[in-house]
């Protein structure tokens, strides 16, 4: 019998640079479609959501639908003012990478719908476990940027001390789990903390951030498989931006099924939202959250969105993809989009709007001045080799002492040597 030979799928994104930006394959539902289950709704019987998109903001951005969240004018302002804010402290910080006063920087441009609303929903004391584009949540809980930037210039303040990448921010006081570097190490330890969290009886619940091409990492689908098995208090949320550094999102399996469509065989319930979409963002992780908090266990969200910013300062995207592709978005730009609604229902005009962005660029360059004050990279803090034995074992063992007290004994030495020579070329010996 004759058999046709074997051939190799190999995924290819529809443009590369010099092509027409093309994105009619993507389907753009109109907002409100979606139905709002109950909160203890069984998995199956919503397998439909997760290929589904949950709108609220209409073409006229007004909310509409079971999913609209109804919040207050002044909370909507809220969160405007904190994606604004988002927006402007990431344009300063690149623009001080290019100046040389930190060596790394990435940018959140497109996304700050998800990190601020999804604060904005979840209880203040609740865990998160984000990736390194989250900054909006730090934001929403209202920790200082001061606080950021210190760790961003690895200056005298940092609390980290350097150890950390630029961006990879640890907030205990705002329970903001450090960022690892490591792509996936955020859901597992999501789902532990949560398991632990029930296990002893607390009221909070977690949540994790990866992108989509880390749900092809191991850590995903042991999270999902622990997650499911212990019904863990957990919000695990997919942000779907379309490209993992120069690679695009069929790389990870996203031709195929959408990422939400990944619970599915866990039997856990999935939603795909609209990611650029504030109301639906918030609307879709406050089910997520109550839905935890009642113990009915983890909910998986697909945040459908674009990165519309090159993936870090050590990136350039002209080189995978056309440049316009971002303004070509067919989900448009958050802020913009929760602006329009503000002032579609008679809440903001472009005046305010013009003084909001005024407003938080001072915020940031005064914040600037204090972390700029304690160092930058191109102004470090003065050498300090003997910290390299602190913050890493609760008692520090005898021979680590013992090497501690040789170092500090040779540089002491050292120093003494040139302090001499100097004397010497003095002629003041």
């Amino acid at each position: 019998m004759k058999t046709n030979p074997l051939s190799l799928h190999i995924p290819e994104p529809k443009c590369r640079p010099g092509d027409s930006v093309d994105f009619s394959d993507i389907r753009v539902p109109a907002a409100g479609g979606v139905a709002r289950p109950a909160i203890d709704v069984d998995a199956a019987t919503i397998r439909d959501h997760a290929y589904a998109l949950i709108r609220v903001l209409g073409d006229d951005h007004k909310a509409v639908g079971e999913w609209n969240p109804k919040l207050s004018a002044d909370t909507l302002r809220t969160g405007l003012r904190h994606m604004v804010l988002t927006r402007e402290f990431d344009e300063r910080m690149v623009k001080l990478q290019r100046q040389g006063k930190t060596s790394f920087y990435i940018k959140c441009t497109g996304e700050e719908a998800i990190g601020v609303a999804q604060a904005m929903a979840l209880d203040a004391k609740d865990m998160l476990f984000p990736s390194y584009r989250q900054q909006g949540l730090l934001v929403a809980r209202g920790c200082p940027l001061e606080r950021l930037m210190n760790q961003i210039f690895s200056n005298k303040m940092d609390n980290l001390k350097g150890r950390q990448l630029p961006i990879m921010y640890s907030e205990p006081d705002y329970g903001f789990f450090s960022i690892s570097g490591n792509l996936g190490t955020q859901y597992p330890q999501a789902v532990g903390w949560a398991m632990a969290s029930a296990y002893s009886g607390d009221t909070r619940i977690a949540a994790g951030w990866v992108g989509d091409g880390t749900t092809a990492e191991a850590d995903f689908h042991y999270a999902l498989t622990f997650a499911t098995v212990y019904r863990a208090p957990v919000v695990l949320n997919v942000v779907n931006n379309q490209w993992a550094i120069s690679t695009f999102m069929g790389m990870a399996g996203g031709e195929r099924a959408t990422f939400a469509a990944r619970a599915v065989g866990y039997g856990l319930p999935a939603l795909r939202v609209d990611g650029n979409d504030f109301l639906a963002v918030y609307a879709a992780t406050q089910w997520a959250a109550e839905r935890a908090r009642r113990n009915h266990g983890a909910t998986l969200i697909e945040l459908y969105t674009y990165r519309a910013a090159p993936h870090s300062t050590s990136d350039d995207p002209s080189g995978y993809r056309p440049g316009d592709e971002a303004k070509n978005w067919p989900l448009g730009d958050p802020i913009e989009r929760l602006k329009a609604h503000l002032i579609a229902i008679g809440e903001w005009d472009e005046a305010r709007h013009v003084q909001l962005i005024a407003d938080m660029q001072a915020h940031v360059m005064a914040q600037l001045k204090l972390a700029s004050s304690h160092g930058t990279l191109g102004d470090p803090p003065p050498d300090d080799p003997g910290s390299m034995f602190e913050d890493v074992l609760v008692e520090v063992p005898g021979r680590l002492q013992m090497q501690r007290e040789e170092m500090l004994q040779l540089r002491s030495e050292i120093a003494a040597q040139k302090d001499s020579e100097m004397a010497a070329q003095r002629g003041e010996h």
